[in-house]
């Protein structure tokens, strides 16, 4: 597995617990947490080689319109924006 993949699950996980709990301090420490290891993600792929910068830099500017990674459609988690 590539190490990108392990972080974006820690995104995954991160994501699903901003889902289940109702306190809106902690919802929005989870998703930054999520938006983090999103962040993470990217950055691997770029050390790996597997994007190049620019692609690396157009992902990281994606908001809750679109996945911030282009892996994320395959972890099933849902895009968030902090806000």
């Amino acid at each position: 597995m590539k190490q990108s993949q392990h972080l974006l699950d820690n995104a995954v996980i991160c994501s699903k617990l901003a889902k289940r709990t109702t306190d809106k301090q902690a919802k929005t420490h989870f998703k930054r947490m999520e938006d983090a290891w999103r962040a993470l993600a990217r950055e691997q792929d770029w050390l790996d080689g597997e994007i190049t910068p620019v692609e690396a830099s157009r992902l990281g500017r994606r908001s809750a319109s679109g996945n911030p990674h282009p892996d994320a459609e395959r972890t099933g988690s849902a895009p968030s924006s902090v806000g």
